[in-house]
């Protein structure tokens, strides 16, 4: 399966990729320089398959290239980050 392009929703403030017409999403809101990725979903029908990760992943990488830094206040996005050590520069200090 090609997995179509995440796309980034800035009004409603979350990444998106929609597949077989259904939306997942990663959302978050931005507090001075943080991007707290607060809440991620995938309908049922097509969860298993990888798509929140590429969601996660795109929103991440958005903050890389803002230079902001990342609050998971997802459990998704935290376990997202513990199988990504590569990606701990991100995290925001506590």
């Amino acid at each position: 399966m090609t997995t179509p392009e995440v796309t980034h929703n800035a009004a409603a403030a979350r990444f998106e990729l929609r597949v077989q017409g259904q939306l997942s999403f990663a959302q978050y809101h931005l507090v001075d320089g943080v991007m707290w990725i607060t809440h991620t979903e995938t309908p049922p029908s097509l969860r298993g398959r990888g798509l929140a990760a590429h969601v996660v992943r795109a929103a991440l990488d958005h903050a890389r290239a803002r230079g902001l830094m990342v609050r998971p206040a997802c459990s998704y996005v935290r376990a997202y980050l513990r199988r990504h050590p590569d990606l701990q520069d991100l995290v925001a200090p506590a």
